[in-house]
């Protein structure tokens, strides 16, 4: 199956973690309404992961585009498609 996904380089640390708790929520809010399937930091602060469960690419830039890690500049969404050659687990 083919999803969009989301690279994010963090680009200004200090304002992202002044603007963390709303990207959060505003992902969280994204998932339930079932547009993300999945998202995560790196482990090396450097950036993020998402996986959106959208249709078209426009739709997944349309949510990276009001994410406020984007608003804000503090992040750059490098998106792509994907081919994911196994069935994502949920949970």
């Amino acid at each position: 199956m083919n999803y969009i996904v989301a690279m994010m380089k963090t680009i200004d640390k200090e304002k992202d973690a002044k603007i963390l708790k709303d990207h959060i929520e505003y992902l969280n809010k994204q998932i339930e309404k079932g547009k993300i399937l999945a998202k995560g930091p790196f482990l090396d602060h450097s950036g993020g992961l998402i996986i959106f469960g959208v249709k078209s690419m426009e739709e997944a830039q349309q949510i990276a585009d009001h994410d406020p890690a984007a608003i804000h500049q503090t992040r750059e969404f490098i998106l792509k498609e994907w081919k994911c050659s196994t069935t994502l687990a949920k949970g």
